[in-house]
């Protein structure tokens, strides 16, 4: 790594011996590259998760297909860096400078420099295009989409980030931080932002284009300049009709009073399609074959409810609670299930004393392919025939969980 490292930094310099650092798809995790000059390094593939890159000079790198997640990569310049398809999940860019970088799905067509007709010759660039196949050819495990492998920023943290006319067409920026970024004439058209911080964001002729703006939060931005075009927003629930609020708000007095007032919601089949439900108790509610598809689910508790063949397709539920909830035939395709819990319920008496028992979760059956399950706890859940392929297990505790004709991509997860 030295010698590689003092060989690129020779070639930046134009001195004799010096050669451009390829490392694709080097095994570099946990590494330490703060403060590094790798201008234009080639780091197609490369496993770079939880390493350090802070006030690293990456300027017009290939970073095709990287995996950065859990990466320190704050202060660093990342200036027309090719980033397409990268793993960039709870990266931290904070006032990182993403000027022109290209975050576009990972494909074969030239990216980053380029794309700007400023790319390297052709022999070059074939050499380029072999590496890029390679690291295509290694992602087919993860979400894969029609136009490539987008390019996963869950979580990531972009706060002050200066990303002046970079391209994020296509990327997963669910739950992302980027309050304080400058986001001036970005593309983010078709990306997903649901969940995402956009607090203080500068906007000025960024384009929003079929973005998912379900649960995104735009306070104290200036969305006069931004072209938001056929952008899917949030519906709140005073724009649902009186019936649903009326449910929602008897619901919780039934629950607050331990059954003594108000009444359990029924809202089987109801459309709560691209709902704001953040935080909202229903917990033990009847949502049978609901359409819950792209809702904004964050912290909501749900604890035994019944979502029994409920559509749950790309809604955000992170940080909830689904304790002992009936999931049997739900579909999750897509959906964020970080953190959530998943595990058995204490089971209560009328006054709300323990009883010593507990119900598990039911997820018999459900459709979770390319779900986020980081760090979620199933804990004795039922995930009998339940369809897990392409989802992230990453972290997922399984203990006692019911894997019976389960069908994951690859092996299963280990057992904690």
């Amino acid at each position: 790594m030295a010698e590689v490292l003092d060989r690129h930094a020779r070639w930046i310099k134009g001195q004799p011996g010096g050669a451009r650092a390829n490392l694709a798809q080097a095994d570099l995790e946990g590494a330490d590259l703060a403060q590094r000059d790798l201008r234009g390094a080639r780091l197609v593939g490369a496993k770079l998760a939880r390493s350090r890159l802070s006030g690293t000079n990456l300027a017009g790198a290939d970073l095709f297909g990287v995996d950065l997640r859990d990466a320190d990569i704050t202060r660093a310049n990342l200036m027309q860096t090719d980033l397409r398809g990268a793993r960039l999940r709870s990266a931290d860019f904070s006032n990182a400078n993403l000027r022109g970088a290209d975050l576009r799905a990972g494909t074969l067509e030239p990216g980053g420099a380029a794309r700007r007709g400023s790319g390297p010759d052709a022999q070059d660039a074939e050499a380029t295009r072999q590496a890029h196949r390679t690291a295509l050819t290694r992602l087919q495990g993860g979400a894969t989409a029609e136009s490539g492998i987008p390019t996963d920023l869950t979580g990531a943290v972009l706060a002050g980030a200066n990303l002046t006319e970079a391209d994020l067409c296509g990327a997963v920026l669910q739950n992302a931080d980027l309050t304080g970024a400058v986001l001036t004439d970005a593309n983010l058209s078709g990306a997903r932002l649901n969940g995402a911080n956009l607090t203080g964001a500068l906007l000025d002729g960024a384009t929003f284009d079929n973005a998912d703006l379900v649960g995104t939060r735009m306070v104290n931005c200036d969305l006069s300049r931004a072209k938001l075009g056929s952008a899917c927003m949030t519906r709140p629930i005073d724009s649902m009709g009186s019936e649903i609020q009326r449910a929602i708000f008897d619901h919780e007095r039934w629950i607050d009073s331990f059954g003594q007032r108000g009444e359990r919601a029924e809202l089987d089949g109801t459309d709560l399609s691209r709902a704001d439900l953040r935080g909202v108790n229903l917990s033990a509610a009847s949502l049978r074959g609901a359409n819950l598809s792209d809702a904004a689910l964050t912290g909501a508790r749900l604890m035994m409810a019944d979502l029994s063949g409920a559509n749950l397709e790309h809604a955000n539920l992170m940080g909830a609670d689904l304790s002992g909830a009936n999931l049997s035939f739900a579909r999750l395709t897509g959906a964020d299930l970080t953190r959530v819990n998943l595990g058995p319920a204490e089971i209560k008496d009328p006054s709300g004393r323990p009883t010593g028992r507990s119900w598990a979760a039911n997820l018999m059956g459900a459709d979770l392919r390319q779900a986020m399950l980081t760090d979620s706890r199933m804990v004795q859940a039922n995930l009998t025939d339940a369809d897990l392929e392409n989802a992230d297990l990453d972290g997922a505790d399984l203990a006692g969980a019911k894997l019976q004709r389960a069908h994951f991509k690859g092996k299963a997860p280990r057992r904690r």
